[in-house]
Protein backbone atom coordinates (compact mmCIF):
# COMPACT_ATOMS: atom_id res chain seq x y z
CA UNK A 1 0.00 0.00 0.00
CA UNK A 2 1.32 3.62 -1.26
CA UNK A 3 1.14 5.64 2.05
CA UNK A 4 0.42 9.08 2.04
CA UNK A 5 3.11 11.44 2.56
CA UNK A 6 0.65 14.48 3.11
CA UNK A 7 -2.38 16.47 2.64
CA UNK A 8 -2.85 19.74 2.26
CA UNK A 9 -4.81 22.57 0.44
CA UNK A 10 -2.95 25.10 -1.56
CA UNK A 11 -2.02 28.72 -0.93
CA UNK A 12 -4.19 31.56 -1.54
CA UNK A 13 -6.17 31.83 -4.29
CA UNK A 14 -4.29 34.00 -6.99
CA UNK A 15 -5.27 35.31 -10.29
CA UNK A 16 -3.57 34.37 -13.40
CA UNK A 17 -3.89 37.16 -15.66
CA UNK A 18 -7.90 38.52 -15.11
CA UNK A 19 -9.07 35.12 -16.27
CA UNK A 20 -8.28 32.34 -14.06
CA UNK A 21 -8.21 32.50 -10.02
CA UNK A 22 -6.49 29.75 -9.36
CA UNK A 23 -4.75 28.10 -5.98
CA UNK A 24 -0.90 26.73 -6.23
CA UNK A 25 -1.60 22.93 -5.25
CA UNK A 26 1.93 22.15 -5.24
CA UNK A 27 5.21 22.78 -6.68
CA UNK A 28 8.51 21.41 -6.92
CA UNK A 29 9.87 23.75 -5.23
CA UNK A 30 8.22 22.14 -2.02
CA UNK A 31 8.35 18.55 -2.97
CA UNK A 32 10.80 17.66 -6.11
CA UNK A 33 11.76 14.27 -5.40
CA UNK A 34 7.99 13.19 -4.36
CA UNK A 35 6.35 14.45 -7.55
CA UNK A 36 9.05 13.96 -10.05
CA UNK A 37 7.94 14.12 -13.21
CA UNK A 38 5.01 16.64 -12.18
CA UNK A 39 5.99 19.96 -11.51
CA UNK A 40 3.18 22.48 -10.22
CA UNK A 41 -0.50 21.85 -9.96
CA UNK A 42 -2.70 24.96 -10.48
CA UNK A 43 -6.45 24.25 -9.84
CA UNK A 44 -9.29 26.88 -10.50
CA UNK A 45 -12.27 25.59 -8.67
CA UNK A 46 -16.01 26.68 -9.86
CA UNK A 47 -16.15 30.49 -10.48
CA UNK A 48 -18.77 32.53 -12.15
CA UNK A 49 -18.03 35.16 -14.88
CA UNK A 50 -20.38 38.06 -15.43
CA UNK A 51 -20.84 38.13 -19.41
CA UNK A 52 -18.19 41.06 -21.25
CA UNK A 53 -16.75 41.79 -24.44
CA UNK A 54 -13.03 42.27 -22.83
CA UNK A 55 -10.67 39.53 -23.19
CA UNK A 56 -10.37 37.72 -19.74
CA UNK A 57 -7.00 35.55 -19.24
CA UNK A 58 -2.97 35.93 -19.16
CA UNK A 59 -1.37 37.41 -22.18
CA UNK A 60 1.85 36.61 -24.17
CA UNK A 61 4.60 34.82 -22.22
CA UNK A 62 7.30 32.50 -22.36
CA UNK A 63 8.00 28.63 -21.13
CA UNK A 64 11.03 26.25 -21.68
CA UNK A 65 11.83 23.14 -20.67
CA UNK A 66 8.76 21.26 -19.81
CA UNK A 67 4.96 20.75 -20.54
CA UNK A 68 2.07 22.69 -19.53
CA UNK A 69 -1.37 19.98 -19.76
CA UNK A 70 -4.55 22.38 -19.06
CA UNK A 71 -7.53 21.01 -18.32
CA UNK A 72 -11.28 22.55 -19.02
CA UNK A 73 -13.96 21.25 -16.52
CA UNK A 74 -16.26 23.89 -17.45
CA UNK A 75 -16.37 27.08 -19.36
CA UNK A 76 -13.94 27.23 -22.99
CA UNK A 77 -10.24 28.33 -22.87
CA UNK A 78 -8.72 29.52 -26.10
CA UNK A 79 -5.02 28.84 -26.57
CA UNK A 80 -2.46 30.07 -29.23
CA UNK A 81 1.43 30.00 -29.34
CA UNK A 82 4.25 31.62 -31.22
CA UNK A 83 4.62 28.26 -33.55
CA UNK A 84 1.24 28.71 -35.10
CA UNK A 85 -0.53 26.19 -32.97
CA UNK A 86 -3.71 26.98 -30.91
CA UNK A 87 -7.47 26.02 -30.73
CA UNK A 88 -10.28 26.03 -28.14
CA UNK A 89 -11.30 23.36 -24.92
CA UNK A 90 -14.18 22.90 -23.70
CA UNK A 91 -15.64 20.71 -20.34
CA UNK A 92 -14.03 17.38 -20.78
CA UNK A 93 -11.00 18.47 -23.38
CA UNK A 94 -7.12 18.65 -22.59
CA UNK A 95 -4.73 20.68 -24.45
CA UNK A 96 -1.27 19.75 -24.00
CA UNK A 97 1.75 22.08 -24.80
CA UNK A 98 4.82 20.82 -25.20
CA UNK A 99 7.23 24.23 -24.42
CA UNK A 100 10.84 22.38 -24.98
CA UNK A 101 13.12 24.65 -26.50
CA UNK A 102 11.02 27.51 -25.96
CA UNK A 103 7.26 28.66 -27.17
CA UNK A 104 5.51 31.97 -26.43
CA UNK A 105 2.23 31.37 -25.76
CA UNK A 106 -1.55 33.21 -24.95
CA UNK A 107 -4.00 31.85 -22.45
CA UNK A 108 -7.84 33.69 -23.08
CA UNK A 109 -11.52 32.33 -22.36
CA UNK A 110 -12.91 31.85 -25.22
CA UNK A 111 -14.62 34.47 -27.42
CA UNK A 112 -17.92 32.88 -27.24
CA UNK A 113 -18.19 32.14 -23.19
CA UNK A 114 -16.88 35.76 -22.64
CA UNK A 115 -19.95 37.06 -24.35
CA UNK A 116 -22.28 34.61 -22.77
CA UNK A 117 -20.36 34.41 -19.29
CA UNK A 118 -20.63 31.46 -17.10
CA UNK A 119 -19.02 28.67 -14.54
CA UNK A 120 -15.21 28.42 -15.32
CA UNK A 121 -13.18 25.18 -13.50
CA UNK A 122 -9.54 24.28 -14.59
CA UNK A 123 -6.73 22.48 -14.04
CA UNK A 124 -3.41 23.23 -14.74
CA UNK A 125 -0.19 21.14 -14.15
CA UNK A 126 3.02 21.58 -15.77
CA UNK A 127 4.87 18.17 -16.73
CA UNK A 128 8.91 18.14 -16.28
CA UNK A 129 10.66 17.15 -19.55
CA UNK A 130 13.92 14.32 -19.31
CA UNK A 131 17.10 16.23 -19.51
CA UNK A 132 17.18 14.68 -23.23
CA UNK A 133 14.31 16.19 -24.05
CA UNK A 134 14.70 19.58 -22.46
CA UNK A 135 15.24 21.37 -26.11
CA UNK A 136 12.99 19.45 -27.96
CA UNK A 137 10.62 21.11 -30.77
CA UNK A 138 7.86 22.89 -29.13
CA UNK A 139 4.50 20.89 -30.07
CA UNK A 140 0.86 21.11 -29.29
CA UNK A 141 -2.11 18.28 -29.11
CA UNK A 142 -5.47 19.53 -28.54
CA UNK A 143 -7.38 16.38 -26.99
CA UNK A 144 -11.28 16.30 -27.17
CA UNK A 145 -13.19 14.66 -24.86
CA UNK A 146 -14.97 11.94 -27.20
CA UNK A 147 -11.25 10.98 -27.98
CA UNK A 148 -10.42 10.33 -24.14
CA UNK A 149 -11.54 6.58 -23.48
CA UNK A 150 -13.35 5.45 -19.78
CA UNK A 151 -13.20 2.39 -18.20
CA UNK A 152 -16.27 1.62 -16.45
CA UNK A 153 -16.02 0.73 -12.31
CA UNK A 154 -18.18 -0.87 -9.89
CA UNK A 155 -20.59 1.02 -8.73
CA UNK A 156 -21.26 2.90 -12.22
CA UNK A 157 -18.59 4.83 -11.67
CA UNK A 158 -15.76 5.67 -14.25
CA UNK A 159 -12.10 6.53 -15.13
CA UNK A 160 -10.95 8.14 -18.11
CA UNK A 161 -7.43 7.85 -19.58
CA UNK A 162 -5.87 11.17 -20.34
CA UNK A 163 -2.72 9.96 -20.16
CA UNK A 164 -0.67 6.89 -20.13
CA UNK A 165 -2.92 3.75 -19.67
CA UNK A 166 -5.55 1.76 -17.01
CA UNK A 167 -5.97 -2.39 -17.24
CA UNK A 168 -4.70 -2.29 -20.40
CA UNK A 169 -7.12 0.86 -21.82
CA UNK A 170 -4.21 3.69 -23.05
CA UNK A 171 -4.77 7.50 -23.27
CA UNK A 172 -4.27 9.72 -26.19
CA UNK A 173 -1.77 12.19 -24.64
CA UNK A 174 1.80 11.13 -26.24
CA UNK A 175 4.03 11.86 -23.16
CA UNK A 176 8.07 11.61 -23.05
CA UNK A 177 8.30 9.76 -19.93
CA UNK A 178 6.22 7.27 -17.99
CA UNK A 179 3.11 8.72 -16.74
CA UNK A 180 -0.25 8.04 -15.97
CA UNK A 181 -3.58 10.77 -15.82
CA UNK A 182 -6.62 9.33 -14.89
CA UNK A 183 -9.55 11.85 -14.12
CA UNK A 184 -12.30 9.89 -11.46
CA UNK A 185 -15.87 9.88 -11.42
CA UNK A 186 -16.98 7.35 -8.16
CA UNK A 187 -20.00 6.90 -6.84
CA UNK A 188 -20.48 5.47 -2.76
CA UNK A 189 -18.44 2.28 -2.28
CA UNK A 190 -14.63 0.79 -2.01
CA UNK A 191 -11.84 1.28 -5.02
CA UNK A 192 -8.55 -0.22 -5.24
CA UNK A 193 -5.97 0.88 -7.61
CA UNK A 194 -2.99 -0.54 -9.12
CA UNK A 195 0.40 1.90 -9.05
CA UNK A 196 3.23 0.92 -11.43
CA UNK A 197 5.99 0.01 -9.00
CA UNK A 198 8.39 3.14 -8.48
CA UNK A 199 6.17 5.39 -9.53
CA UNK A 200 5.41 9.01 -7.36
CA UNK A 201 1.78 9.19 -7.02
CA UNK A 202 -0.60 12.21 -6.14
CA UNK A 203 -4.68 12.95 -6.14
CA UNK A 204 -6.72 16.06 -6.43
CA UNK A 205 -10.10 16.05 -4.86
CA UNK A 206 -12.03 18.55 -7.35
CA UNK A 207 -15.58 17.66 -5.09
CA UNK A 208 -16.81 15.50 -2.49
CA UNK A 209 -14.52 13.93 0.29
CA UNK A 210 -12.36 9.82 -0.02
CA UNK A 211 -11.15 7.99 2.62
CA UNK A 212 -7.68 6.95 1.63
CA UNK A 213 -6.12 3.77 2.87
CA UNK A 214 -9.07 3.23 5.57
CA UNK A 215 -7.18 6.11 7.11
CA UNK A 216 -6.73 9.94 5.69
CA UNK A 217 -9.46 11.74 4.78
CA UNK A 218 -8.98 14.13 1.01
CA UNK A 219 -11.63 16.79 1.07
CA UNK A 220 -12.32 18.86 -1.86
CA UNK A 221 -9.66 21.55 -2.83
CA UNK A 222 -7.08 19.39 -1.27
CA UNK A 223 -4.22 17.42 -2.63
CA UNK A 224 -2.52 13.95 -0.94
CA UNK A 225 1.17 13.51 -1.57
CA UNK A 226 2.15 9.68 -1.73
CA UNK A 227 5.56 7.86 -0.29
CA UNK A 228 7.23 6.47 -3.31
CA UNK A 229 7.19 3.23 -1.78
CA UNK A 230 4.02 0.53 -2.47
CA UNK A 231 2.15 -0.29 -5.46
CA UNK A 232 -1.76 0.21 -4.06
CA UNK A 233 -3.94 2.59 -3.35
CA UNK A 234 -7.40 1.71 -1.43
CA UNK A 235 -10.01 4.92 -1.71
CA UNK A 236 -13.40 4.75 0.24
CA UNK A 237 -16.17 7.56 -1.49
CA UNK A 238 -19.13 7.70 1.14
CA UNK A 239 -20.34 9.76 -1.14
CA UNK A 240 -20.06 10.83 -5.20
CA UNK A 241 -16.25 12.30 -5.77
CA UNK A 242 -14.55 13.66 -8.43
CA UNK A 243 -11.13 12.93 -8.24
CA UNK A 244 -7.60 13.55 -10.36
CA UNK A 245 -5.06 11.13 -9.81
CA UNK A 246 -1.20 11.30 -11.40
CA UNK A 247 1.66 8.92 -11.14
CA UNK A 248 4.65 8.99 -12.80
CA UNK A 249 8.21 7.29 -13.44
CA UNK A 250 10.77 9.51 -11.51
CA UNK A 251 12.74 11.52 -13.87
CA UNK A 252 16.02 11.34 -10.89
CA UNK A 253 17.90 14.51 -12.61
CA UNK A 254 18.23 18.24 -11.28
CA UNK A 255 15.20 20.37 -11.29
CA UNK A 256 16.39 24.07 -11.63
CA UNK A 257 13.20 26.47 -12.34
CA UNK A 258 13.01 29.95 -12.02
CA UNK A 259 9.78 31.54 -13.82
CA UNK A 260 8.33 30.54 -16.85
CA UNK A 261 11.46 28.14 -17.14
CA UNK A 262 12.84 24.99 -15.42
CA UNK A 263 15.76 23.25 -16.63
CA UNK A 264 18.53 21.11 -15.03
CA UNK A 265 20.96 23.87 -14.24
CA UNK A 266 21.86 27.60 -13.49
CA UNK A 267 23.73 27.83 -16.54
CA UNK A 268 20.65 26.80 -18.67
CA UNK A 269 18.27 29.19 -16.66
CA UNK A 270 20.74 31.86 -17.67
CA UNK A 271 20.74 31.04 -21.58
CA UNK A 272 17.24 30.89 -21.22
CA UNK A 273 16.93 34.41 -19.85
CA UNK A 274 19.84 35.31 -22.31
CA UNK A 275 17.96 33.64 -25.76
CA UNK A 276 14.80 35.34 -24.64
CA UNK A 277 16.02 38.81 -24.05
CA UNK A 278 18.14 38.94 -27.23
CA UNK A 279 15.42 37.66 -29.62
CA UNK A 280 16.93 34.01 -30.26
CA UNK A 281 14.19 32.68 -27.85
CA UNK A 282 12.02 30.99 -30.74
CA UNK A 283 14.35 28.45 -32.64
Amino acid sequence: MKKVQTIHRGREMHWVGDGFAVQSLFSYQNYSELLSPFLLLDYAEPREFSPTDKRRGVGKHPHRGFETVTIAYEGEISHKDSTGAGGTIGPGDVQWMTAGSGVIHEEYHSEDFSKTGGTMEMVQLWVNLPKKDKMTKPGYQGIVRADIPSVELDNNSTLSVIAGSYEGVEGPAKVHSPINMWDLILSTGEYEFKIPEGHNCLILSRSGSVQINDSDILRQGQVAVFHREGDTVKLEANDNVKLLMLTGEPLNEPVVGYGPFVMNSDEEIKEAFEDFNNGTFIR
